[in-house]
């Protein structure tokens, strides 16, 4: 029985040990950042832009957002949760074009490397 209380003593000792262990390990990305982030080559103008286009499209879609809250007639209703989805569904090709070319970029970038 001894044995069994310096066992199970042990384990929970080491318990916290190895989580601070794993915890320190950072964590593991596809695409490697530059410093100062996703928009680290952008000028000023240019990443106001960007905001300014990521913030036209917020509104757009919070607008809609609104308006499919309070429509009341079922048919109008679905009129706007399809312009919603329209505008997500492009949005996301947009971004997920983006993402292709941001891939490409990397591979030519590593192929350089080498």
């Amino acid at each position: 029985m001894k044995h069994l209380y310096k066992s199970t003593a042990v384990l929970l000792l080491l318990l916290p040990i190895s989580m601070m262990s794993f915890a320190a390990e950072p964590p593991k990305t596809n695409m490697p950042m530059n410093k100062m982030g996703m928009m680290g080559g952008m000028s000023e103008e240019q990443k106001t832009e960007k905001m300014r286009t990521m913030q036209e499209h917020m509104l757009q879609m919070h607008d809609l957002s609104n308006q499919i809250l309070t429509e009341k007639d079922a048919a109008k209703k679905e009129t706007l949760k399809t312009q919603q989805l329209e505008l997500m569904k492009a949005h996301h090709a947009q971004m997920m074009e983006h993402r292709q070319m941001m891939e490409q970029h990397q591979q030519k970038k590593q192929g350089l490397k080498k």
